[in-house]
């Protein structure tokens, strides 16, 4: 099994800078293909969708058959395995608990000067629609982690739409954690044609105000090229992760860890950063032997990312390692180090950080509370992991009493005359008093 072996202080600066680079998703080619059907499901609504449904899922569905009924959703829920429920509403509520952390007053206003009141009203959107993938699996815990966030917020109309198997059926699991949760409308449509219903609108999907969830790279392709029209959330791509060690804990831990999402797909990235030489050779020496006791289809994913986009760096120290973390902005970072939380305060870019042995992406991504829908390609820079806050909006709000306008406006008077702008100085002028005019 070929595996990346990468020593950074023998690359230059460029050299480095490659390293950080995702695989390629293949955006500029895959909008050509998206686009016409786009704009098929904008010209023929329902019968587009029932088409590319067929096509791409192999189901005969037509535009009775996307809605879920509430009562099928309620069955799923019905028949689900008791642990399987049981594990299903844990994640919920502690979901549910950290976002619920999240949530701010309705209403903030601060005195800027003596009768001049500013302040921030946040109102939550009117609809959103959650994509939830199903193409290398079923992911309820995509809806867990999209539709939450939604309703803690208080969205209005929450939309969720997933790919349908070719019996036309939505994943039990899925549907579950949505009656659950409270989403209000479910469609069994996937792929591009779903992203644009949610979009566009069609004769049995109400267009939505805002659309998240991770995707397929067409799925990508179609938000990235709809995103003039719809908030699209945020760069939410392929899976990647860096394990950040010390040396403090054994190979075995380390590489398991590495291996959560590296079995994600083939298109992920995961990477064992340390300066520990030891433990680097003992982990090139361990992993084959893991990867294959995995599955047929996550043993493939796991070689395709390891030899790929993944493997094992030697660092030169850790300041050197953090450098290595913070160039390449990873959606999530997994220190286990001695003392984790010395960790915390220099990294800057990572979507999220997970502190210590005892927490591995694993219950990062089903169920500690914190949200696993984060930014990507290297996006950590300057976006952040979806939250209540992506499904309100802030409107401010002014008022200026007399006095504080008497205070104000002689000083804004001066920079709207410098500016130019005569209507705005006029207004001014009209309720200022003859002495100051």
């Amino acid at each position: 099994m070929k595996i990346n072996y990468v020593e950074l202080a023998g690359l230059d600066n460029l050299q480095r800078k490659k390293l950080t680079e995702r695989p390629n998703v293949g955006l500029r080619d895959l909008i050509p293909r998206v686009v016409p059907i786009i704009e098929d499901v904008k010209s023929r609504g329902d019968l587009a969708l029932s088409d590319y449904t067929m096509k791409f899922d192999g189901a005969l569905m037509g535009s009775q058959d996307f809605r879920v009924p509430r009562k099928t959703m309620e069955q799923a829920l019905d028949k689900l395995a008791p642990d399987l429920r049981d594990a299903i509403e844990k994640s919920i509520d502690n979901i549910t608990r950290f976002h619920d952390f999240q949530k701010e007053p309705e209403i903030r206003e601060i005195e800027i000067m003596p009768g001049v009141i500013a302040g921030e009203k946040t109102i939550p959107l009117n609809s959103a629609g959650i994509y939830v993938p199903r193409g290398k699996g079923s992911f309820p815990s995509m809806m867990m982690m999209a539709a939450v966030p939604a309703k803690v917020a208080g969205v209005k109309r929450i939309v969720a739409v997933s790919p349908p198997d070719k019996f036309g059926k939505a994943d039990d699991a899925t549907m579950a954690a949505a009656v659950i949760i409270g989403v209000h409308e479910f469609y069994a449509v996937g792929g591009v044609q779903a992203i644009a219903a949610l979009a566009c609108g069609t004769e049995t999907i109400k267009a939505v105000d805002k659309i998240v969830g991770p995707g397929s790279g067409y799925v990508l392709a179609a938000k990235q090229w709809l995103a003039a029209e719809i908030d699209t959330g945020l760069p939410a791509g392929p899976s990647e992760a860096i394990i950040l060690t010390d040396g403090s804990v054994d190979a075995i831990t380390a590489v398991t860890d590495l291996l959560i999402e590296a079995e994600h797909g083939p298109d992920s990235s995961a990477y064992l950063v340390t300066p520990d030489t030891d433990l680097a050779k003992e982990a090139l020496r361990i992993i084959p032997g893991l990867v294959d006791d995995l599955p047929e289809e996550r043993k493939a994913y796991c070689k395709t990312v390891l030899s790929n986009s993944g493997g094992v760096i030697l660092a030169a120290d850790m300041e050197d390692a953090i450098r290595f973390v913070n160039d390449f902005a990873p959606e999530h970072l997994q220190a286990l180090t001695a003392n984790p939380r010395d960790i915390l305060d220099r990294i800057v870019t990572a979507g999220e950080v997970l502190l210590g042995t005892f927490t591995p992406g694993t219950l990062a991504n089903y169920s500690i509370g914190p949200n696993a829908i984060l930014p990507t390609s290297g996006f950590g820079r300057t976006a952040s992991a979806l939250s209540v806050r992506d499904f309100t909006r802030k409107m401010s709000f002014a008022e200026v009493t007399k006095e504080g306008f008497y205070l104000l406006a002689p000083k804004t008077l001066t920079l709207a005359r410098y500016e130019g702008f005569a209507a705005h100085a006029a207004a001014l002028v009209h309720r200022l008093d003859p002495v100051q005019k």
